[in-house]
């Protein structure tokens, strides 16, 4: 008898996977019962079930695709509420979960221990919860200066209660890369040669997705430097590969991504087209950062021509860096597969970066992250023109922003009806999770087949 009660509990015990993805809908749940409280909505508006499901949900899912405006249709509490849910979101319900337990002063098991490993993709269980005290520590010093310097711009113009509460809502959303705002109905086109707005905003967003790793290894190398005093060679030298591969990727997206919004919109007077030389580059370096997951604008996303919203969907495609609040498939991933590609081309028998090999089983898991989201990207775009009969540039910019978590939009969130407001959702949902989470969602036990091994079939592809 105990033989077979163990059994049964071993059988309905959940996977990490399965309990992330629990945890975020749960999350989700209790952000929708908390924003249909009465006193959660502005005074003259009304707050129906799927509004405040597809508000929880971007939030959590740190989107910004919102079917009503942030700013007005919610009261203080309810935009506290959001607020909330996008730290959370940023954070991530593990993290919150982890924080209680510290809190309250509980030890972690071993198997909460290798659930923070499985969120945050780490490679050992080793200094977990000092890793879990860094994470919430440094976000939140990043975002109080954040705030702080926001409120040099937002409190003149605002007064001082409205203009700090912007300030630290903005500071929040734009780490997190939520993209939410309550500045209002124009969000940050107002500022859009402001200077120094714009380099604390796009800070904020490429601090996020940058990734945690990648700050924590900066750090330790910079102390280390300062101490030895070493050069900047051998201080980039004793970065790790990770690192240096991160921000290799981040600064070619950043600049690759604003030399072709320059070259798609230079002539477009919607946009940049009668801003002079300098503002054009800002204003396409700002386009270029909120692209790879943020979601804030400064100008209008409907007004940007046909090519911008392409190269704009790849960019929302393949997002931020792992392991920070940025979405996508992430950089790494994603070079991870066009470098396999390339060393297949040179016929080389394994693909290196900086004199590292990259490990089959790396291939594949980047090959398999990348198919599954575009799979399921393709999947909803179709779905989302079935049931809206929308445009279908505005459907797959509208999908590719969701399954991303960016929470740019042609115009299009808030016309849509109940059909495309579940079909967004899910994206969001399934952008945050990851699609091949949604799958391993519904895998209860390992494949007995692995265990098998079978001779080499004769097939033929190319």
């Amino acid at each position: 008898m105990r033989v077979f009660n163990e059994t049964r509990i071993q059988k309905h015990k959940l996977t990490s996977t399965q309990v992330i993805a629990l945890g975020f809908l749960g999350a989700i749940l209790v952000g929708t019962l908390l924003l249909l409280i009465p006193v959660a909505t502005a005074k003259g508006q009304q707050t129906d079930f799927v509004t405040a499901l597809f508000t929880a949900t971007t939030s959590i899912c740190v989107t910004g695709l919102v079917v009503v405006d942030t700013f007005s249709h919610w009261s203080f509490l309810g935009q506290l509420i959001i607020l909330f849910l996008i730290q959370i979101g940023g954070f991530g319900v593990i993290t919150l979960y982890s924080l209680v337990m510290m809190a309250m002063k509980k030890k972690f098991s071993l198997s909460t221990r290798l659930l923070i490993q499985d969120y945050y993709n780490l490679d050992s269980i080793h200094g977990l919860i000092k890793f879990l005290r860094r994470v919430v520590k440094d976000t939140l010093m990043v975002e109080g200066v954040g705030a702080v310097l926001y409120a040099f711009f937002f409190v003149p113009r605002f007064g001082f209660f409205r203009g700090i509460w912007i300030s630290i809502f903005n500071a929040i959303s734009a780490f997190c890369n939520a993209g939410m705002d309550v500045i209002g109905a124009n969000s940050l086109i107002d500022y859009q040669t402001n200077l120094p707005l714009n380099i604390i905003t796009m800070t904020l967003i490429v601090l996020g997705g940058l990734g945690y790793v990648v700050w924590f290894d900066f750090i330790e190398t910079m102390k280390k430097s300062i101490k030895h005093k070493y050069n900047l060679h051998t201080f980039w030298s004793r970065m790790g590969e990770h690192s240096k591969l991160v921000v290799h990727l981040t600064i070619f997206f950043l600049v690759t991504g604003t030399l072709l919004v320059l070259l798609f919109e230079w002539n477009n007077p919607d946009t940049i087209g009668n801003l002079p030389v300098g503002k054009k580059i800002l204003v396409s370096l700002f386009q270029s950062v909120t692209f790879r997951t943020a979601g804030f604008a400064t100008v209008p996303q409907d007004a940007l021509t046909p090519s911008t919203c392409l190269i704009g969907c790849i960019y929302m495609f393949i997002g931020g860096s792992p392991v920070g609040t940025a979405g996508g498939v992430k950089t790494v991933t994603i070079f991870v597969v066009l470098l396999n590609v390339f060393s297949f081309i040179r016929n080389r028998t394994e693909p290196v970066v900086f004199s590292r090999a990259v490990s089959d089983k790396l291939i594949t898991k980047a090959s398999a992250i990348v198919m599954a989201n575009l799979m399921l990207t393709m999947v909803l775009i179709i779905a989302l023109i079935q049931v809206s009969h929308a445009p279908t540039l505005a459907a797959a910019y509208e999908i590719f922003s969701a399954t991303g978590t960016v929470g740019l939009s042609r115009g299009l969130t808030g016309n849509l009806n109940l059909a495309g407001r579940i079909v967004v959702m899910i994206g969001m949902y399934a952008g945050r999770i990851g699609p091949i989470s949604m799958a391993l969602f519904f895998s209860t036990k390992r494949s007995d087949k692995n265990d098998i091994q079978f001779a080499n079939g004769h097939y033929i592809v190319g």
